[in-house]
Order: structure tokens, then C-alpha cells, then sequence
């Protein structure tokens, strides 16, 4: 998965039916191959989590709302529940069109603990690395700087395609979208009163590092696809209530993300 991670990308995000979904990756199979970690899996789907962490001012939810053109989210992903999985501790930042995903794979018995506030270590890791304890250094700043807490968990279905040579391109569909309020450093699997931001439609994200692919263009226009923003953290929160987010904290209709509070040093 490391190997197949595109730090720098671009992406452009599609709502698709269930209909088109099967339509469209027929035509993504004679461009690209699945993802390894969906084999065997239905339709190469695999579960994917997330636990969002955010300030009391729902500081990051707020950037993406607002269109802000630099910004980040801050979130811990996992696969499972098994207690020798990592956890990812990562930065996703957009800097106007282009995406930048910074992370680092931690060992679960010391996720709480970070989200806590305790100072990052390479003992914290699973593989000792530079660009992995750098990752989550930067991310416990900025958890710091935004006195930022468990906020929301979010989950999918997720269907990978990936390039057979290097990272340039990358399809994914996302499906049965659900997110849920959180307080706790908690990297469940089960979701107890979820709301489905996105109701029974899917998300096709279209990624690339570099041009936008010819037949990535083919695909949009032969199904008549418009770009559309699809943020899964800010549809849960918005659905599942901004007051109970905040925790009480409610910030004016339309209010300003605070200067250089999204701004990584």
C-alpha cells in the first residue's frame, strides 16, 4: 500500500449510481488493474475507517465549507480491528487543485495515546523511518496548534484500481457512505447511529499526478458526468449535527476560518 500511495496527486470527484458503477469499471479494467488489497473481495471492495480529528470550532470542517483554497484535514484511517494493524496517522492538504497526503503507519496500542497529546517517538511506529516520524510529528503539531480532538469516524466500501506500472492514475468507487459523531479515541469497526450523507449514490474519484488522462476525459463525457465536491467528514458532520460536533461551541453562519490557523509550517 505504501508503495501505491500518491503523496502528490490531483483529483476530480464524480456522484455515480449503482448502475454506472458497473458500467464504469468495465472500462476502468482496460486501463487499470485492482487494487492487491481488494482481491478476492466482491467487487475488489474493502472496508475503509477513519476516526477525524478537528477543534472544538470544527476549525477544518469549516476550511472545506467555506472553499478555503489551503487547507487540511486530520485523520487517523484503519482497516480493521485487528490489534496488530497500524493505524495511519494522516495529513490530507490541499493546496488550490492539488492534493498532498503526508502519514504514518503507528502502532495501535499507542493511537490513544498520541491523540492524547503525548509526544510522538519512534517507538510510536510500526517500520522506524524518517519520512514516517516526520509525518506524525507534523501531525501531532498540528492536532496541538488546533487543540484538536476526536471528532467523527467515517467508513466505506471502498474499490481500488491502480496503474500495473507506477502511480499515475487511480480510480476509486466508494460506496454505502456512513459517518457518526466521536468523542473517543476509538478505532472500532461499528458504526451505532450512522447518517449516510450521500444517501444510496457512490463516489467516483478520478486521480492522477500528472495530465488529466484521455480516456479519464472519454469517461466523464460518454456518461455525462459533472465534478462535483464530495467531502465525507464535512456530509457526516453536517448531517449528524454541527452542535453536537462542537460540543456546544457555535460559531456564526459563515464564519472565517481563524488566520494561519490552516497554514502548515
Amino acid at each position: 500500500m505504501e508503495e501505491r500511495l500518491q503523496r502528490q496527486r490531483f483529483e476530480r470527484k464524480y456522484f455515480i449510481t449503482a448502475r454506472q458503477a458497473d458500467q464504469i469499471r468495465e472500462i476502468v479494467r482496460a486501463h487499470l488493474v485492482p487494487d492487491s488489497f481488494g482481491e478476492g473481495r466482491p467487487d475488489h471492495a474493502y472496508p475503509v475507517y477513519s476516526l477525524y480529528v478537528d477543534s472544538s470550532e470544527l476549525t477544518t470542517y469549516w476550511a472545506t465549507v467555506q472553499c478555503e483554497k489551503r487547507r487540511f484535514k486530520l485523520r487517523v484511517r484503519y482497516y480493521d480491528e485487528d490489534s496488530e494493524s497500524p493505524l495511519f496517522f494522516e495529513i490530507k492538504r490541499r493546496e488550490n487543485d492539488c492534493i498532498l497526503k503526508h502519514r504514518g503507519a503507528v502502532r495501535r496500542s499507542a493511537g490513544a495515546a498520541l491523540l492524547a497529546g503525548r509526544l510522538p517517538g519512534r517507538e510510536h511506529l510500526v517500520v522506524d523511518g524518517p519520512s514516517q516520524l516526520a509525518a506524525l510529528q507534523k501531525f501531532c503539531q498540528l492536532m496541538v496548534r488546533l487543540h484538536a480532538r476526536p471528532t467523527a469516524t467515517v467508513t466505506y466500501l471502498r474499490e481500488a484500481w491502480v496503474s500495473p506500472r507506477g502511480n499515475s492514475a487511480r480510480v476509486t468507487i466508494d460506496r454505502d457512505v456512513r459517518g457518526e459523531l466521536r468523542r473517543e479515541a476509538d478505532f472500532t469497526t461499528r458504526l451505532d447511529h450512522p447518517v449516510y450523507p450521500f444517501g444510496d449514490r457512490r463516489v467516483l474519484e478520478l486521480k492522477f499526478t500528472d495530465r488529466f488522462p484521455d480516456w479519464f476525459r472519454d469517461l466523464t463525457q460518454h456518461f455525462n458526468l459533472n465534478q462535483s465536491s464530495a467531502p465525507k467528514y464535512c456530509g457526516s458532520v453536517s448531517l449528524a449535527g454541527e452542535v453536537g460536533a462542537r460540543n456546544g461551541v457555535r460559531p456564526g453562519l459563515g464564519a472565517r476560518v481563524p488566520a494561519g490557523a490552516l497554514v502548515i509550517r
